[in-house]
């Protein structure tokens, strides 16, 4: 076997990831489920070759003395995947994530029309959060888009690695990747502002120096965008803030009191139907009672918020959104039940008639 077959074999199942290790078969993720190919067990020589196939020199150097390394490669007329490959138990194992050509559309991945008025912002700062594998990546890729059609600016990613490639269009897009194209997040950050920049995505927010960076590209008047690994509102505006040293935090609240413009926090949830994933997103809006929240470490108060001004504003909170979806028969009762933040909560906002409160949960 070799990896174009396997990376194929993927690509026709319509799965996200192929995953390789010693002493199993290759196994695919299909709509959120692990699957097993029907292929034997692959050997500690097989994995190694087979990951080492697609790396470069430099990443082969890398790889050999860290015991991992994150890339991204294309398959002409297939997909571009992104790879971890890491070392397990003596032997190679590795992780390559399908990342379709096409960029989706909003209106396409079914997301709320709200969402649209992001990419319309002058400035100002939008975060995504949300588990790994839950569509942040595929959700900023399409906002980015939706301003690269629309607008005439120059937009800046960085990224660890590239996923998503932006062909030029009404936009200017720049994509930069951390070590082949500059040296760290926050160097690129920091040298961004000499670029004339009207719009930057940061890949991964993952640590003091790119969240202060962050919030200073934003507070300097550019719309920025940018991923957190944690769930569901408050939490990212703690995560951020919690990247701070204790005394920086009240200069890091009030700063992001200012430039906050939205929250995106997406669950992917297997169809009912089998048919694939569904995203189920929770949005937050600042208002000026949110703003102040923030401002006076209030965080705890602005699912509440959110609560309150839904109308007024379009936000969203997560069962509001897991709701939608099992009314509209998207999403099995289970499926809802289990990714809710408040399952007690949720049971009272859907009507006894659909069955939400039953002992089936």
């Amino acid at each position: 076997m070799n990896l174009e077959d396997l990376l194929g074999r993927l690509h026709e199942l319509e799965g996200s990831d192929l995953h390789l290790s010693t002493g199993s078969a290759p196994r695919v993720r299909v709509h959120g489920e692990l699957v097993s190919l029907e292929l034997p067990p692959l050997h500690a020589h097989d994995t190694e070759r087979l990951a080492l196939s697609v790396m470069t020199e430099e990443q082969r150097l890398s790889y050999s003395e860290l015991g991992e390394v994150d890339f991204s490669f294309e398959v002409q007329g297939l997909a571009r995947f992104r790879a971890n490959v890491f070392t397990q138990r003596g032997s190679t194992a590795a992780v390559f994530r399908l990342i379709p050509f096409q960029i989706k559309r909003l209106r396409e991945l079914r997301l709320p029309p709200v969402l649209e008025r992001f990419s319309r912002r002058p400035h100002g700062l939008i975060l995504a959060a949300g588990p790994t594998s839950c569509g942040k990546s595929t959700t900023l890729a399409a906002l980015i888009d939706q301003i690269n059609r629309k607008q005439a600016k120059h937009v800046i990613t960085i990224e660890d690695p590239i996923e998503f490639l932006h062909r030029h269009g009404t936009s200017i897009v720049n994509q930069r990747e951390i070590s082949s194209d500059t040296p760290s997040f926050t160097s690129a950050l920091r040298m961004a502002l000499r670029e004339d920049p009207d719009v930057v995505l940061v890949g991964e927010t993952r640590d003091p120096e790119t969240a202060d960076a962050t919030l200073r590209i934003a507070e300097t008047g550019h719309l920025t965008f940018a991923t957190l690994h944690t769930s569901f509102a408050p939490a990212p505006i703690h995560r951020l803030i919690d990247m701070f040293p204790p005394r920086q935090q009240p200069q890091a609240r009030s700063v992001l009191a200012l430039v906050l413009e939205g929250v995106i926090c997406q669950l992917l949830i297997r169809r009912q139907d089998r048919s694939g994933q569904v995203a189920a997103t929770e949005i937050l809006i600042p208002n000026l009672a949110i703003r102040n929240l923030i401002r006076e470490n209030k965080v705890h108060q602005i699912y509440s918020a959110i609560q309150t001004g839904q109308e007024k504003t379009g936000m969203l909170t997560m069962n509001q959104s897991l709701r939608r979806l099992f009314l509209e028969g998207a999403i099995a009762p289970h499926d809802c039940h289990s990714n809710s933040p408040n399952p007690t909560e949720l049971k009272d906002l859907v009507p006894p008639a659909t069955g939400l409160g039953s002992s089936t949960l």
